[in-house]
């Protein structure tokens, strides 16, 4: 038997909504993250993938900016790919109101898209 003829007995899930959601989730809910990235190019790109996959996401350029849109919106996760990222966690744990939101840092090792949306599924599902 082929690999070909093994996909014709799957359903066809290309039509099929993934990514923010899960099973237990609330109706209209999709987990808010938080996309921390100096770099407009590689920001932007980053969005719309997880906009694609339904993900709720608010974009930042800076430090500070990402600490005030955390402290407004309190989201599920923070994906930062910054330069001065240090700083972010510094901040992010002396401020006890986003202390405990999940960080995923991109590195050139997890910034091919398949691996970003693997690292940002583990820590919501964590």
């Amino acid at each position: 038997m082929s690999p070909e003829s093994d996909r014709r007995d799957l359903p066809d899930r290309r039509r099929t909504p993934r990514g923010g959601r899960r099973p237990g989730d609330p109706m209209g809910y999709s987990p808010l993250i938080l996309v921390a990235d100096d770099d407009a190019e590689a920001g932007s790109r980053c969005v719309a993938i997880l906009a694609r996959l339904r993900f709720a996401v608010a974009p930042c350029h800076s430090v500070e900016e990402a600490v005030k849109v955390m402290e407004a919106l309190h989201p599920t996760l923070v994906v930062a790919r910054l330069r001065d990222e240090p700083a972010l966690r510094e901040q992010m744990k002396a401020n006890p109101s986003i202390g405990d939101i999940p960080l995923i840092t991109l590195t050139a090792e997890n910034d091919a898209p398949h691996l970003m949306i693997e690292a940002i599924r583990q820590a919501l599902r964590a």
